[in-house]
């Protein structure tokens, strides 16, 4: 489920809300001065997370490199 960025305008006060739907966007209130100028913030995608061993080769796991910029498997 999509969890979207926003700022209050009137606190100025950035937080994380999960919005399941456009009506429950349109009904999100600030959490610390409970105002509704809130407006939506534009997010980077999550980076997917890796499974670095222990030893901390900064491989993304087994097998051929997967393309990603970050990946460090070589071919």
């Amino acid at each position: 489920m999509p969890l979207y960025d926003f700022s209050c305008r009137d606190c100025h006060h950035q937080f994380e809300v999960l919005v399941r739907n456009e009506a429950e966007q349109k009904s999100v209130t600030c959490p610390i001065c409970l105002g509704s100028q809130v407006e939506r913030l534009i997010s980077l995608p999550a980076r997917p997370v890796s499974t670095v061993s222990a030893g901390g080769s900064g491989s993304c796991g087994e097998g051929p490199p997967c393309g990603a910029s970050w990946c460090q498997r070589k071919g």
